[in-house]
């Protein structure tokens, strides 16, 4: 929630200052030339309060009802991008949608990094959804045209009653879109209302009309967007200069063009200093924008004319300023909406080649050794979508997961015959694990203190528990295991091979068991969970044996023969261990419906290790 707000107020510093010194800068100026006296005709107290409370108002708005649209679909927001980007026409659609959900390009691009970088998607097919996702961020533009001030209020009240009375948590959430819907048209309302003494004002006017030409309002729009951070914003602050006239659609027209170059900046700020395929897909969103806005420039009254052509006419009996400030919004929103889709049509045929072109100026870095390992998916702008930040983090427990899998598989051969040095080898793949622990620990923590929901809250304890137990898992192999396999060398006990391939047995099972309950995690699979709760009998069977095999044992007198029992049983006992952190991870997943038995069945297994 932290985050929220100061992302919240930073928007509103920046708009506080864009209206607050650049308007009463441009006016002051042109106020002295033209002989009004500013404070006469006009108060910009209650002008720029009236803005920069509108402004408010609209942000927060925009950001309840996306937060509540995120955490209605944000959990199957992942599957829908990985299952429908099959083709690039799917993959368009697929962006568009997701974007137009979560209303963030940036988001849906760190998504995108993180399924190149797990190998779920090739760069090529993220083209196709970079594409989408432009068109979904006009979707707020679309709405914001429609002319529903007066209905604000109405959507205020429902939606809180429906937040509140609630108690079902997708109703609340409903409630809370609706909510912010409301506080949306209503900040428009305010903006619109502050605007309209500007309609007179000689300097104001001139000033907008500075804005026709198309370099210098592409320019304005593209800085004030990049200190926003949101194009959606800022298109919607030129539609409310449109609804009263202020603006001319070429001018209208020019600053969408600068919003959509300015959205870019954000995604490339978050793709400095990460690895090549981050880059790769910010810098398409970038060269897709700034392409499309080259093309356009030397065209924009004709594509004035082409919007004026597909847009409403203006009522009969209007006129003059009146007569356009009824036009002007659609007309922007509607020319913001075909250039995108412009864009989207030119660059589509041409998704892989363009990709080639990426990857040839953005080749991958020569190999070098990391000096310590980072995380690929752990990425602060999914902190505004607890449900994908969930997901993120369960993308880096696989990582984690298979290098304690790997580490699991090569721990055994030294502890019962490798040497010294090999046993170090091993140990020291733990730093890995540790560093990738506590960025995941780090991360949920930081995800506890965001607004979740009720089933958000459930699965960040669940995916803690894991994290933890997997932890413990490299705990055993790092200390307990490798000292026995010390104890070994020290002792000079040898294990024989029949009780070798005894405890290899187990280990296989056991080693089965880590695999599928990392999986299972991962993929929140509950057939792979309860398979790894099942495996339980299997391994009593094999511990049975194994136990039975180093009775059989003790009848030997040798002093070092009966040192290696000693170990053989503890690593048994360890090895049973493991399966029970195994079986603590897979319950995460699964749902124990006694749960008195279940607290029963892991003293047990406590004993038992």
């Amino acid at each position: 929630m932290a985050d929220t707000v100061m992302h919240l107020l930073s928007r509103i510093k920046f708009s506080s200052l864009f209206f607050g010194l650049i308007i009463p800068g441009y006016s002051l100026a042109y106020g002295s030339e033209s002989g009004n006296i500013v404070n006469n005709d006009i108060s910009w107290f209650m002008l720029i309060v009236g803005l920069v409370g509108g402004l408010a108002l609209f942000l927060y708005g925009m950001d309840k009802m996306s937060e509540a649209l995120r955490n209605l679909t944000g959990s199957r927001l992942k599957d829908g991008l990985a299952m429908l980007s099959n083709n690039r026409f799917s993959g368009l659609i697929t962006g568009s949608l997701v974007t137009a959900t979560i209303q963030s390009s940036s988001i849906t691009t760190v998504m995108l990094v993180g399924f190149v970088s797990a190998g779920l998607m090739s760069f090529s097919q993220t083209i196709s959804i970079i594409l989408g996702s432009g068109i979904g961020t006009t979707i707020t533009a679309q709405l914001v045209a429609f002319k529903v001030t007066q209905y604000s209020l109405l959507l205020i009240a429902f939606g809180f009653a429906l937040f509140f009375i609630s108690k079902k948590e997708s109703l609340r959430q409903y409630g809370a879109m609706i909510m912010g819907l409301g506080m949306l048209f209503f900040g428009m309302g305010l903006m619109s209302e502050s605007m309209n003494p500007l309609r007179t004002y000689q300097p104001f006017i001139n000033l907008m009309a500075g804005m026709s030409k198309p370099l210098w309002g592409i320019l304005a729009a593209t800085i004030f967007t990049a200190l926003i951070q949101s194009s959606a914003a800022a298109i919607s602050v030129i539609i409310v200069l449109a609804m009263q006239g202020l603006i001319s659609l070429e001018a209208g027209i020019a600053l969408s063009l600068g919003a959509n170059v300015g959205t870019c900046v954000t995604a490339g700020l978050a793709s400095i200093g990460k690895p090549r395929e981050a880059v790769r897909v910010a810098v398409s969103h970038v060269l897709f924008k700034i392409i499309g806005v080259v093309i356009l420039f030397p065209f924009i009254e004709p594509f004035a004319k082409l919007i004026v052509f597909i847009s409403p006419q203006a009522s009969e009996g209007l006129t003059g300023i009146d007569a356009a400030a009824s036009v002007l919004p659609r007309q922007v929103a509607n020319a913001h909406t075909v250039f995108n889709v412009a864009i989207a049509i030119v660059f589509l045929p041409f998704t892989t080649l363009f990709a080639r072109f990426i990857t040839w100026i953005i080749p991958d870095k020569p190999w070098e050794e990391e000096k310590e390992i980072q995380p690929k998916f752990l990425n602060e702008l999914l902190y505004h979508t607890p449900g994908l930040a969930l997901d993120a983090s369960r993308h880096e427990i696989r990582r984690m997961g298979k290098r304690i899998q790997y580490m699991n598989i090569d721990m055994m051969p030294a502890v019962l015959s490798g040497s010294k040095e090999e046993l170090l080898e091993v140990r020291s793949k733990i730093d890995d694990i540790h560093t990738l622990y506590k960025h995941l620990v780090t991360y949920l923590a930081k995800i506890s203190r965001l607004k979740l929901t009720e089933e958000q809250t459930d699965n960040l304890s669940n995916i803690m528990t894991a994290v933890n137990n997997l932890d413990h898992i490299g705990g055993l192999l790092e200390v307990n295991m490798f000292e026995l396999g010390m104890r070994r060398i020290q002792k000079g006990a040898k294990i024989s091979q029949q009780s070798q391939g005894v405890i290899k047995t187990l280990h296989v099972v056991i080693s089965d068991a880590v695999k599928t309950a990392v999986k299972a995690v991962v993929e929140d699979d509950i057939q792979l969970a309860q398979k790894v709760i099942d495996m339980k009998a299997e391994l009593s069977i094999l511990a049975d044996r194994a136990n039975q095999h180093q009775n059989e044992r003790l009848v030997s007198q040798d002093s070092k023969n009966f040192e290696a029992y000693k170990i053989e049983v503890e690593i048994i006992s360890r090895l049973k261990r493991i399966y029970y952190h195994c079986k603590r991870m897979a319950k995460t997943v699964v749902e124990i419906e006694d749960d008195e038995k279940s607290l029963y069945n892991d003293t047990e297994d406590i004993a038992a290790g």
